[in-house]
């Protein structure tokens, strides 16, 4: 099924800047502090300082999975020179478990963005089997097309993105509780 316009993940040009368009197939939920992150939907910086609870769907524990979680707006907006930056990294995820029962290849980064309004997006890819991940050797200038290709993950299965700001950011949208 083609992307409409009116996808979130096109209107947040995460489709395109960070992803190529797939189809979702498998259930994705993180919630911080009980709070679920849907697409486009904003947090502050202290809200976001412990990593968030991940639930991956799937068929079976058999399954495993990848989540990548990244900034493609560091270190700003205006001059993405950093993009992407890696935040958190967990491989051989089982199916309808979290990334709790993964592996944490890179620990969570809270993000701290310094200029502009910041997208931090979370990418799940199923895996073939399980199978061993390096860490890259820098956070920044991470590249998700790129790592999906090398561990030949092939297209996402799932993704989720939230927007951040400087805690007293002042920019086109108003910060909500």
């Amino acid at each position: 099924m083609p992307r409409v316009a009116r996808d979130p993940l096109v209107l947040g040009r995460v489709i395109g800047d960070v992803l190529d368009p797939f189809d979702r197939t498998v259930p994705l939920r993180v919630t911080y502090n009980g709070r679920d992150v849907n697409n486009g939907c904003e947090f502050r910086p202290s809200q976001i300082v412990t990593q968030p609870r991940v639930q991956v769907g799937g068929d079976d524990l058999r399954t495993c999975y990848t989540l990548v979680m990244v900034d493609p707006d560091a270190p700003s907006p205006s001059d993405p020179n950093l993009r992407e930056y890696l935040h958190w990294l967990v491989t051989n995820i089982p199916g309808t478990t979290g990334a709790t029962f993964g592996q944490e290849v890179v620990c969570y980064e809270s993000p701290r963005p310094s200029a502009g309004i910041h997208r931090f997006i979370f990418v799940l890819f199923r895996q073939l089997g399980r199978q061993t991940v390096n860490a890259p050797g820098l956070r920044q200038n991470f590249n998700t097309r790129d790592f999906a290709e090398l561990y030949s993950l092939g297209l996402p299965v799932a993704a989720v993105y939230y927007n951040c700001q400087r805690e007293g950011g002042s920019g086109g949208r108003r910060l909500r509780d």
